[in-house]
């Protein structure tokens, strides 16, 4: 997208605002779809937690993609979206028999990461419903702690030492097992690393003998800078494409190869304008204060993720040194000492790197609203959520009458 389309739609729409490229969704998926086109069958699961609005689900409907959900919450915005919950996989973790149920009366594809949750579902179910199993290897990887979830302390998975329960389950309860599945962390690098666990996965799956799908998890990292280093997409497809075609023919039928991608197809494609409201000089700093926080914007502050940030009120302007913040009351640094062009008050700054695990972290702290998000498709803003009120903060609070209690 241009400076200028930015521009106008913050300028139409308000500021802090999250607008979302359609054509860089599009191309993510088709350059995903494109390195593994050597498997006979692929099918790519947009995790809906890296951005849920409905509109980008149906867009992604619209692309070809399946949908990875974490919540039954998710499973039901999938199917407002239009998907058949066939195309829809249930990853929970830590979360109640009630809930798994309720999605397995849903219709979707169930995978379950957990022995003694694995046994009550099959000890009801037996072999009346296909389950997929949630595999850890035991493998370090991922750009951060909090989103590496494959290494042996991790919450996630079924170890792999527990594989000799794992079967005795599935044997005593008569369970179909139709899928195995791992995800070892987001931002990958290590192609390496990533195949290693593959390998962990083969082995796994070897013990199955109804299996429709492996499904490898995601967590391709995408650059954030212009010299960022990001997960060879072209050498992992051509490398775990032959591997996974081996795989099938031993095993002695054509599997599916399921990926679970969601910061890699909506990152990129995202941007957060905000307004700045305050430029604040100290004795050592220069702030530029945005109509923004962590409330809307947490990334940095929880991950100590950088995004690229950009005056397009003034692209070409002599630049600067500043120090972003927000306007929450307490400490909320989007950048530190970070080289902008000159900022003046009433400016748009454009955060890149804003479509993944941005505004569905966004909160309403300190009693701010959520922005809006618009959809930028062929060549138009769409708006896909509009800006909460103060109706939608008091909605479903109950104001007690003290006096007649």
């Amino acid at each position: 997208m241009k400076n200028a389309d930015l521009v106008s739609i913050a300028k139409q729409n308000g500021a802090p605002i999250y607008v979302y490229d359609a054509d860089k969704i599009a191309f993510q998926y088709n350059r995903l779809t494109s390195a593994f086109k050597g498997v006979k069958n692929l099918k790519i699961n947009y995790a809906v937690k890296a951005l849920s609005n409905l509109s980008i689900l149906s867009f992604m409907k619209k692309i070809g993609a399946s949908i990875d959900t974490v919540s039954i919450q998710e499973v039901q915005l999938g199917l407002k979206a239009g998907f058949d919950p066939s195309q829809i996989i249930f990853t929970p973790n830590g979360v109640s028999l009630e809930e798994i149920e309720k999605v397995i009366e849903l219709g979707a594809q169930i995978n379950i990461d957990n022995l003694s949750v694995l046994e009550q579902i099959g000890t009801k179910y037996g072999n009346k419903i296909p389950i997929c199993v949630r595999i850890n290897p035991h493998i370090m990887a991922g750009g951060n702690a909090n989103i590496s979830v494959g290494h042996i302390d991790s919450k996630f998975g079924i170890s792999i030492h527990q594989l000799p329960h794992l079967l005795r389950i599935v044997k005593n309860t008569n369970l179909n097992i139709n899928g195995v599945h791992m995800h070892t962390g987001s931002d990958i690098l290590d192609i390496d690393i990533f195949l290693q666990a593959a390998e962990v996965l083969f082995d796994i799956a070897k013990n199955f003998d109804s299996l429709e799908f492996i499904d490898f998890g995601s967590g391709f990292k995408v650059p954030y800078t212009e010299t960022d280093i990001e997960t060879d997409i072209e050498e992992l497809g051509q490398k775990l494409t032959t591997r996974f075609n081996e795989f099938c023919k031993k095993y002695g039928k054509d599997l599916t190869l399921a990926f679970e991608p969601g910061k890699y197809l909506v990152s990129e494609a995202g941007y957060f304008v905000t307004k700045v409201n305050v430029i604040k000089q100290t004795t050592s700093t220069i702030f530029a204060q945005v109509d923004s926080g962590f409330n809307h914007f947490i990334r940095p502050m929880f991950y100590n993720s950088y995004h690229k940030i950009k005056n397009i009120s003034n692209p070409n302007g002599k630049e600067r040194f500043y120090s972003v913040v927000g306007y929450i009351c307490e400490t909320d640094t989007f950048a530190s000492n970070r080289k902008i062009s000159e900022i003046t008050e009433g400016d748009l700054l454009a955060f890149s790197n804003a479509g993944g695990y941005c505004q569905t972290m966004a909160s309403n702290y300190n009693s701010r609203y959520r922005p809006t998000e618009v959809l930028f498709y062929n060549n138009k803003a769409h708006v896909i959520r509009q800006r909460e009120t103060f109706e939608d903060i008091v909605k479903n609070q109950v104001l007690l009458d003290f006096n007649n209690l």
